[in-house]
C-alpha cells in the first residue's frame, strides 16, 4: 500500500507541473499579443501595460515568465487590474459560500444517488424501477440553472418558502445559512443524483451475477445479508471514484451556474463575472487553483479506491 501512495503522489506531482505548464501557456504565450495588455484590461494606461511586464516579467525569456508567473500566484501577489482587488484575497473571501454548496449538495446527491440506484436495482424490471428510471433521466436531462429558476420562482417568489438568492455565512447566523442553501443544494444535486443512481443500478446488476455471490448464496446466507456484505459495498467503488472527482470538480468551478442564478457570491460566481469584463488575472488563478484542487482529490479517491479494491495497488 506504501508503495502505491509513493507511485501515485510522483504520479501527481507530474501532472500538476504539467497542469501549470498548459494552463501558463493558454493564458500568456499562445494567444497573439502583448500579455501584459491583455492582463492591464481595456482602459489601462501605458505605465500600468509596463508596470504589468515589469512585475509578470513578460519582458523576459519564455520560462523565467513561467517561473515568475507561478511564483505571484502561490505568493498571492496577483492584482486584478480592473477591479483593483487582490485576487487571492478575494477567492479567500468567496471560498466559504462555494465550500458550503459543495460539501453540502456532494453529500445529498451521495446518500439519494446511492439509495435510489440501490431500490431500482433491487426492484429491477418492476413500476418502481421503470418510475425511478424516468426521474433520473429527468434530472440528467434538466440543465441546472433551468432548475434554480424553477425553484426561485415557485419557492422563493410565489411560496416565500425560502429566501431569494445571496449567502450568509454559517457563523453569522446557521438557521438564515441553511435557509440560503437548500435550493441551491437541491438544484445542484438533481444532475448527479440521475448518474449515480444509474451508474449503481447497473454495477449491482452485474455484481448480483458474480461467482462470489452466488457462493455466497449457497453458504445460506439470506438475501438482505447477501445484498448488504457482497452486492452493494463491491458495487460502491466506482461511486467513490465519481463522488471524488466530482466534488473537486464543483469546487474548482462546476457550481458556476448554480452560484450565479443563486447569487451566492462564491467562486465560481467570481470568475464568471471576471470572464464577463475579459479581467485576466482571476480567471488564471481560479483555473491554475481549481485544476490543482481537481488533481490533489482525485489522488486521494484513488487511494481510497485502493484502500477498498485491493487489485488496484497491484494493477497499478
Amino acid at each position: 500500500m506504501g508503495r502505491f501512495i509513493v507511485r501515485r503522489f510522483f504520479s501527481m506531482i507530474v501532472v500538476l507541473i504539467a497542469i501549470s505548464i498548459f494552463t501558463f501557456l493558454i493564458f500568456q504565450a499562445i494567444p497573439n499579443g502583448d500579455p501584459a495588455e491583455r492582463m492591464a484590461g481595456r482602459k489601462a494606461t501605458a505605465e500600468t501595460v509596463a508596470a504589468i511586464r515589469k512585475d509578470w516579467g513578460f519582458d523576459q525569456p519564455l520560462y523565467a515568465q513561467y517561473v515568475k508567473t507561478m511564483k505571484n500566484i502561490f505568493s498571492g501577489d496577483v492584482i486584478s487590474y480592473t477591479q483593483q482587488v487582490n485576487v487571492v484575497d478575494e477567492i479567500k473571501h468567496d471560498l466559504p459560500a462555494t465550500l458550503s454548496l459543495a460539501i453540502g449538495a456532494a453529500l445529498i446527491w451521495l446518500v439519494l444517488g446511492v439509495l435510489v440506484g440501490v431500490i431500482s436495482a433491487v426492484m429491477a424490471g418492476r413500476f418502481t424501477d421503470r418510475f425511478v428510471t424516468v426521474l433520473a433521466l429527468i434530472g440528467v436531462s434538466t440543465p441546472v440553472f433551468f432548475i434554480g429558476a424553477v425553484f426561485l420562482y415557485f419557492f422563493a417568489f410565489k411560496l416565500e418558502i425560502f429566501p431569494n438568492g445571496d449567502y450568509v455565512g454559517l457563523t453569522d447566523n446557521p438557521w438564515d445559512w441553511l435557509k440560503h442553501l437548500i435550493l441551491p443544494w437541491t438544484a445542484l444535486s438533481v444532475l448527479f443524483i440521475g448518474v449515480y443512481s444509474r451508474v449503481l443500478r447497473s454495477t449491482m446488476l452485474d455484481t448480483m451475477h458474480e461467482d462470489f455471490v452466488r457462493t455466497a448464496h449457497a453458504k445460506g446466507l439470506s438475501e438482505r445479508q447477501v445484498l448488504r456484505r457482497h452486492v452493494v459495498r463491491n458495487s460502491l467503488i466506482p461511486i467513490v471514484s465519481l463522488w471524488g472527482l466530482d466534488f473537486a470538480a464543483v469546487i474548482g468551478g462546476g457550481a458556476i451556474l448554480t452560484e450565479s442564478v443563486f447569487n451566492l457570491h462564491g467562486v465560481g460566481q467570481y470568475a464568471a463575472q471576471s470572464v464577463q469584463a475579459l479581467d485576466v488575472p482571476p480567471v488564471l488563478v481560479v483555473v491554475m487553483f481549481g485544476s490543482f484542487f481537481v488533481v490533489v482529490l482525485s489522488a486521494v479517491t484513488d487511494v481510497l479506491y485502493a484502500i477498498l479494491d485491493p487489485r488496484i495497488r497491484l494493477s497499478a
